[in-house]
């Protein structure tokens, strides 16, 4: 890892208050120093921990079942450590840059206030990203109607607002994920119509030596299919969704098919949830010049990092799902582990037997996350099997054959050069859905293995923002840039 940038006349910044954000923020603060922490929600605690708005009444037991204990630990030291920080909510950080030359100690973060429509810079000397993860989606037919979440979409719907995404609603896909949310929605008061798991029991067996590595999250995992199970929810292992089928009107969704392997089945459902695990968003750490690699246990492009959480890209730290899927409790160990190193970067010292510890955490962790994906794979043949129709990048309208197509007929077999011919990932969620099915379409197509076709590169701003903004982004970012961000990141 290269050098750390490291100006004591700038305060650290911590972007994200999830479980890894806290951490961090709660190890810097017991060292002395006042971090900037930006967030982009409006209240902390990342998606497992999701603060609902002020005055909402369900109880934490209801919105967090068996975390309930944690969730509220959690949000009662983010809320102890505010006074102690420069604290920066309802933020997005939609562009950064590292350090220009002739200007070694400082690299900027572009944030925009939601609320206040206000646009600011912030520079840094040291970074630490606690950006977490999103839904890895892979489509099919009839996923763009309306009823059909993401399983990170319902659950947000769920713990922010208390609402449901159908009165009766079916969960597609697999991981854990997937059993927990069913689990909330059951004991929401809403009936699971079933849980379609791509998975094998047989796949969940053979993963039972590194399951058991963390044995208190094997039983909650367990004890929600048993609660389920107890419920009368069905539950296939197995089990492929083959299409979503839309009402008469064709306005809303009334039903999936599904095969188990024999024959296929037909289930109504006004709601459905899909989700193949999580994919860490890494946009900030590509636009900083972060060094990426092909993480075969992640089956993705990553920041590289050392140990402590150093990126390749002077003064810049990941910690927690954004720099790879490990869950919420490492997330925590690794927030603190890359303060840390932040700490002693500066000079400051830090409790080597602490380190040795979270260290020694972090490695059973990643024994864990080998399991849950033996437990939990990607379906093997999903790309093979797609059919042509089925829209893969739902922004640009692109389905699975006209991507094909566009790799057959002009020889593309590189995720940038498919972009470039087809506008794959120019709209506006800028490959965060369509980007992980995108490679797997493309390597099946172009028969060559999934980290061979690489990805699509970041580009600002990582999420849209308003035209007020652009005089400022303008002055900031230079002409060329403000325009893509009129754009929406198009290029």
């Amino acid at each position: 890892m290269s050098a750390p940038l490291t100006d004591p006349k700038l305060p650290p910044v911590v972007v994200g208050a999830g479980p890894a954000g806290v951490r961090a923020v709660q190890a810097l603060v017991a060292h002395g120093l006042r971090p900037v922490w930006v967030d982009e929600a409006p209240r902390g605690g990342g998606q497992i921990y999701r603060q609902p708005p002020p005055g909402f009444t369900r109880p934490a037991k209801a919105l967090y079942g068996f975390e309930a204990g944690r969730a509220q630990a959690l949000h009662a030291t983010l809320a102890a450590l505010l006074p102690q920080v420069d604290h920066r909510p309802d933020t997005l950080v939609w562009h950064a840059l590292p350090a220009a030359p002739g200007q070694p100690q400082a690299g900027t973060l572009s944030l925009l206030h939601g609320p206040a429509q206000q646009q600011h810079s912030l520079p840094f000397g040291q970074l630490l990203l606690a950006t977490g993860a999103t839904d890895r989606v892979l489509p099919m037919p009839g996923w763009t109607l309306p009823g059909v979440f993401s399983l990170g979409g319902a659950q947000v719907a769920l713990k922010s607002q208390a609402c449901a995404i159908g009165q009766r609603v079916v969960f597609i896909g697999t991981g854990p994920l997937l059993y927990l949310v069913a689990w909330q929605y059951m004991k929401a008061g809403v009936q699971v119509a079933a849980v379609l798991d791509n998975a094998r029991l047989a796949d969940q067996v053979a993963a039972l030596p590194d399951l058991a590595l963390q044995p208190v999250v094997l039983a909650k995992g367990a004890w929600f299919v048993a609660q389920l199970a107890a419920a009368g929810v069905p539950v296939h292992r197995g089990a492929r969704a083959l299409r979503l089928l839309p009402d008469e009107a064709g306005e809303r969704l009334q039903a999936v098919v599904w095969t188990d392997g024999v024959r296929e089945h037909t289930l109504a459902c006004d709601g459905a949830a899909l989700g193949h695990g999580l994919r860490s968003e890494t946009q900030l750490a590509d636009l900083l010049g972060c060094a990426f690699e092909w993480q075969p246990l992640h089956r993705a492009w990553l920041p590289r990092r050392d140990e402590a959480g150093r990126a390749s890209a002077r003064g810049v730290y990941l910690a927690g799902d954004g720099a790879g899927i490990l869950g919420a409790d490492a997330a925590e160990w690794a927030g603190e582990r890359a303060a840390l190193a932040m700490l002693a970067d500066r000079g400051i010292a830090v409790d080597a037997g602490r380190v040795r510890w979270l260290q020694a955490r972090l490695a059973r962790s990643t024994r864990f996350r080998q399991g849950l994906e033996r437990a939990f794979p990607l379906p093997p043949d999903w790309a093979a099997q797609v059919p042509d129709e089925t829209v893969i990048c739902r922004c640009e309208h692109l389905t699975a054959g006209e991507l094909r197509r566009v790799a057959q007929d002009t020889g593309a077999a590189e995720l940038s050069r498919l972009k470039a011919l087809s506008r794959l990932g120019m709209g506006r969620c800028q490959g965060r859905m369509c980007g992980a099915a995108a490679a797997e379409l493309l390597a099946q197509a172009t028969h060559q293995p999934v980290e061979r076709v690489g990805r699509l590169r970041a580009q600002a701003p990582v999420k849209p923002i308003p035209l007020l903004a652009l005089p400022v982004a303008a002055a900031e970012s230079g002409p060329a840039e403000a325009h893509t961000a009129a754009a929406g990141g198009q290029a």
